[in-house]
């Protein structure tokens, strides 16, 4: 049975909404990954490294048949695939693709945290995903989307 995965996208260097759209069809391609809906895009300042311009963010809800770690791995394929680089941490960078959460599934491995860690923090992941799911209830904190969202700083 398909499992319903939700990631944060997002882009701050050249043309970010071209960005958004190319990593949008290059998931659309996956044989075994549906892009089902996609939020609104927002326009956001940048958190943790400030000198960078600012981000388009969305949440995209998937629907796939590939396990947790090998959705991230073709999430990350992705980013590589359309340039990114990770030279500077929370730096600034032409895509970005963040598994925030699969189905309710729990994970603390260094490579594979789920919930995303900072899901619940973020103002610019909570907003777009209240979207698709103000309902969607975290695992770890027993909260709604909709919950997190009313608790955090839209700055």
């Amino acid at each position: 049975m398909p499992a319903l995965a939700y990631v944060a996208v997002g882009s701050n260097l050249g043309d970010r909404q071209a960005m958004l759209a190319r990593a949008q069809a290059r998931l659309e391609t996956h044989p075994r990954i549906s892009v089902r809906r996609v939020s609104s895009i927002y326009e956001t300042d940048p958190v943790g490294f400030l000198a960078q311009g600012r981000f388009l963010n969305a949440v995209w809800e998937l629907e796939t048949e590939l396990a947790p770690d090998v959705l991230l791995g073709a999430l990350l394929s992705v980013e590589k695939d359309l340039g990114r680089e990770r030279n500077v941490k929370n730096g600034p960078r032409v895509i970005d693709l963040d598994l925030l959460a699969y189905d309710d599934f729990i994970s603390d491995r260094p490579k594979l945290i789920l919930p995303h860690p900072r899901l619940h923090e973020r103002y610019f992941v909570l907003k777009p995903l209240s979207e698709l799911n103000p309902e969607w209830v975290h695992p770890h904190l027993h909260r709604t989307v909709q919950e997190l969202l009313s608790e955090v700083s839209c700055h």
